[in-house]
């Protein structure tokens, strides 16, 4: 997993993670995605190439195609936003609790 660059604007942080599970971010995937995101006090917002989803929808999720070795850009906002880009982050850096 790679972090290019992380940005905190107020309660915003834009973190660019690799994906680096076999299968991408499919559905079981965009679905811990999603329950991560619920659990927090903030918002995520989720772009690949131009396109933007909201990280609290399973099916913007799949949209965006995301296979491995794609870089996909995620930016949460909110009182626990920092919380939630580090969960994230451990959340794709571990693989979706997939695969070794």
């Amino acid at each position: 997993m790679i972090v290019n660059k992380e940005f905190r604007m107020g309660h915003a942080v834009t973190r660019k993670l690799e994906i680096v599970n076999e299968k991408g971010l499919h559905a079981r995937a965009s679905a811990k995605f999603v329950e991560c995101v619920e659990d927090h006090d903030a918002t995520a917002e989720v772009s690949r190439d131009g396109v933007s989803t909201s990280g609290d929808s399973i099916m913007g999720l799949l949209m965006l195609a995301a296979s491995k070795g794609t870089t996909i850009e995620v930016k949460t906002s909110g009182p626990e936003a920092e919380r939630l880009a580090d969960a994230l982050t451990q959340l794709v850096g571990d693989r979706f609790g997939e695969e070794m």
